[in-house]
């Protein structure tokens, strides 16, 4: 997965707003927050950052 770093500093979560990480072995983006734990997929190196598309972690 390939994600620029500026782009990475603001994207957000949809639902809590919390700052998005990066897993270096998945191609999903992790919420920082605790109590959201919203896990995004990545298609074709395009973040889906819709809650319906989302799983807990």
């Amino acid at each position: 997965m390939k994600i620029d770093e500026w782009l990475l500093e603001i994207l957000a979560c949809p639902s809590c707003k919390s700052p998005l990480r990066v897993e270096p072995e998945a191609d999903e983006l992790f919420c920082t927050s605790a109590s959201c734990g919203l896990v995004y997929p990545v298609r074709d190196d395009i973040p889906v950052l819709l809650v319906d598309e989302a799983r807990k972690s």
